[in-house]
């Protein structure tokens, strides 16, 4: 207690000249409307400044429920697109409602192989997903490849980047059709082969889905052609395409549910069946 009012005694001068000028200056400040404004407005930057770092980091630490939010609007918003017939038209009141033929489901890629011959993803949703064996996998830049095996919460995909599993798709500009295939080289191109002498192709045209299965809808961006090889024992072209997905880095993917795909199954066997009698 001494030593306090040793300090005081001491610096008595300091103190009495310090409290004498805030008082001036408040006086000042307080009967003068620009040196208020200004003060006002120094403090109004600076607690803004704080608030701002303080959301940055809530921000941040939202992103993933913020990404996940996103990723469902897209699904929906694919959802309707698949299912409009002519884009010009209002998509009519049941679609908005959720009665479609085409459902999407969102799920995450938590594994994705690259390397091999027949590459695999693992999602992290399953059956109880609604996810089952042969739903076609997509993402905001085309496809990715077709669900394989289903476990209660997990999937695995066999992707575009295999060369055994051919997918049906087309020039989008003339509806040349062929079959997508990879040759195991290079993770950023696919071969589109069997496409018609008679298709006129050129550098830069784009390749989409066939449409012609009940995987895939039609005209889902796949990517554009790079090369074009012609085989000249054959009448057809092989197409080098390159993809628009990065297939080496893929976050949120979009399982396609088509409601028709059994029943068009089904029939097309009974047809098969009886044209085999």
């Amino acid at each position: 207690m001494q030593q306090i009012f040793n300090f005081i005694f001491k610096n008595s001068y300091r103190m009495l000249f310090l409290l004498l000028m805030a008082t001036a200056i408040s006086l000042t400040i307080q009967s003068h409307s620009y040196h208020k404004s200004k003060v006002i407005s120094s403090a109004n930057f600076l607690t803004g400044g704080v608030y701002k770092q303080i959301n940055n980091v809530n921000e941040y630490f939202n992103l993933r429920t913020k990404n996940e939010e996103l990723a469902l609007e897209n699904a929906r918003l694919k959802s309707i697109l698949f299912n409009r017939k002519d884009t010009l038209k209002v998509p009519l009141l049941d679609t908005l409602k959720g009665v479609k033929k085409t459902d999407l489901i969102v799920a995450k890629v938590i594994h994705n192989s690259y390397s091999a011959q027949v590459n695999f993803l693992t999602l992290d949703s399953g059956a109880k997903n609604g996810i089952r064996p042969e739903m076609g996998v997509i993402n905001s830049l085309g496809i990715v490849g077709i669900v394989e095996n289903v476990s209660p919460n997990y999937a695995t995909v066999l992707s575009i980047l295999n060369t055994e599993s051919p997918i049906n798709a087309k020039i989008k500009k003339s509806n040349h059709i062929g079959s997508l295939i990879w040759n195991g080289k290079n993770t950023g191109f696919v071969q589109l082969i069997d496409v018609p002498r008679l298709a006129s192709v050129r550098k830069g045209d784009t390749i989409v889905t066939g449409g012609q299965s009940t995987i895939f809808p039609e005209n889902i961006n796949i990517g554009t052609i790079e090369k074009i090889y012609t085989d000249d024992q054959t009448n057809y072209y092989t197409l080098d395409v390159r993809l628009f997905n990065d297939m080496t880095s893929l976050g949120h993917v979009y399982i396609i549910r088509n409601r028709d795909r059994q029943e068009i199954l089904t029939l097309e066997k009974k047809t098969q069946k009886n044209n085999e009698q």
